[in-house]
């Protein structure tokens, strides 16, 4: 199962790889309720449609985090936010191979807690690996997420090197 955080699955969808992403990925994708509520409860902007058309097409599920105590300690100890949080102890609940979150703080519970994480810019470089990308079209997407992202410098021209040595 591969489970998405808000900031990471709104990147996707606004850099329009999510429809990309959710064909060529062999794994069931996942979202918690607080995630859901993020990316689709407040405002309809074309990223919050596109994500609510795959949650309604069911490409996209949505799963309620039993264990709220586990999302209480997550905030506390790493300070996260509901999504974040949710989104981590779904993935520790689900056993899910893979949790796509780009906040900092997250990232780092990922790592202690030992579960594999992959960011926007992760998922821009695996797509363009797999050959679903053309050069030119993961650069202008990558573009997309300087934009939106909160990114240093130094991962940008990473993942460019990244995006141009994958032939």
């Amino acid at each position: 199962m591969f489970i998405f955080d808000a900031s990471t699955l709104i990147l996707i969808a606004k850099t329009e790889t999510l429809d990309f992403f959710l064909s060529g990925v062999e794994l069931d994708v996942a979202i918690p309720l607080e995630v859901e509520k993020e990316c689709c409860g407040v405002k309809k902007s074309l990223d919050a449609l596109m994500i609510q058309k795959t949650l309604d097409e069911s490409r996209i599920i949505v799963i309620a985090v039993k264990d709220r105590k586990l999302v209480t300690k997550l905030q506390g100890d790493f300070g996260l936010g509901s999504g974040e949080a949710e989104a981590i102890a779904l993935a520790l609940a689900e056993k899910a191979r893979i949790v796509g979150i780009d906040d900092k703080n997250g990232i780092n519970a990922c790592k202690l807690l030992g579960v594999a994480f992959t960011t926007a810019i992760g998922i821009l470089v695996r797509m363009r690996e797999k050959r679903l990308l053309t050069i030119n079209e993961a650069l202008v997407k990558l573009e997309t997420l300087a934009k939106h992202g909160r990114y240093k410098r130094s991962i940008l021209e990473d993942a460019r090197r990244k995006l141009e040595a994958a032939k």
